[in-house]
């Protein structure tokens, strides 16, 4: 299978998913001389990683991998952020056979979510929490963590690593950006926390995890600090010199189905595993540093 002290043109991450967070990461290995392949669903996107002088292939349920990829063959590390379906995880349904031609992988990643938890009604829980998924979303991202699994088990491959995230946000998707945009509004919802985590702390873990050990654990990537939606908004008008949107009560709000569903679920996610386990300090342990770095960057 290798081993964790691969260099130079021998470190070669492909990932089926080079969305925001996965295409954060690859600029980062590609700077550090790293091999970067992987897949997106949008043929601007796609053109967009083209000229970045990755190796990129569109790939979706209509849109298998051909049989000629040599990249995901010859991967040294695999990292996985497509979402699953209503009918499972599209990577594991129709590519997931080509993972038994990697016979050079030591790594693999698979970005799930806490939303796996379901609701505890604010209590902090840890990796150990049972799984129960309240909303169809996060019930069939706990049925892709296990398809993960046993596809790596099966294939004799080094188990997977499954991180757990919290909100993602960074530049270009913040409580800056909407307040900036002018869509801010705030949610009053009495006792209702929402998890986070910026992309360059999810960045630092993913880079720290795959150097560290060949074997799978479970992490949950979040702040230290969970905290209501409306708090988070007001601060970034704060800093932007604005006015604070009112409060609108939960039950008057006009919100999508998909963001009154963030609503119905209140959890407060430990952090302690990925951070003693790695040994590394998250560089924005609140929403309060990392809202103010992006403020920083627009002025």
């Amino acid at each position: 299978m290798g081993s964790f002290g691969v260099t130079g043109t021998d470190r070669r991450l492909f990932c089926f998913g080079l969305g925001y967070s996965a295409r954060r990461l690859a600029e980062e290995l590609a700077a550090q001389g790293w091999l970067i392949a992987g897949t997106c669903r949008d043929p601007k996107l796609y053109d967009q990683l083209i000229s970045q002088g990755y190796d990129v292939w569109l790939f979706d349920r209509d849109t298998v991998l051909p049989s000629d990829c040599d990249a995901l063959d010859r991967a040294t590390h695999i990292l996985s952020s497509v979402p699953p379906d209503e009918d499972g995880d599209p990577v594991i349904d129709l590519a997931g056979p080509r993972l038994r031609m990697c016979s050079k992988l030591i790594w693999g990643g698979y970005l799930s979510t806490t939303g796996v938890y379901g609701d505890t009604a604010g209590k902090w829980i840890d990796e150990s929490a049972a799984l129960k998924p309240t909303n169809a979303r996060s019930r069939r991202r706990a049925l892709a963590e296990k398809a993960w699994m046993k596809q790596f088990a099966e294939y004799e491959l080094p188990p997977p690593h499954i991180f757990r995230l919290a909100g993602i946000y960074g530049p270009g998707r913040s409580a800056i950006d909407t307040v900036r945009a002018g869509r801010a509004h705030r949610i009053d919802k009495p006792g209702h926390a929402f998890s986070r985590i910026h992309v360059d702390d999810l960045v630092a873990i993913l880079r720290v995890s795959m150097g560290l050990s060949r074997s799978g654990a479970i992490y949950n990537v979040c702040d230290d600090e969970p905290a209501p939606q409306e708090q988070v908004i007001a601060y970034a008008c704060e800093l932007l010199g604005v006015d604070v949107p009112p409060l609108i009560p939960f039950e008057d709000a006009d919100l999508s189905e998909m963001a009154r569903s963030f609503y119905a679920d209140n959890r407060r996610v430990r952090n302690e595993r990925v951070k003693s386990v790695h040994g590394l300090r998250l560089q924005y342990p609140t929403y309060r540093e990392g809202v103010r770095s992006l403020a920083n960057l627009v002025k």
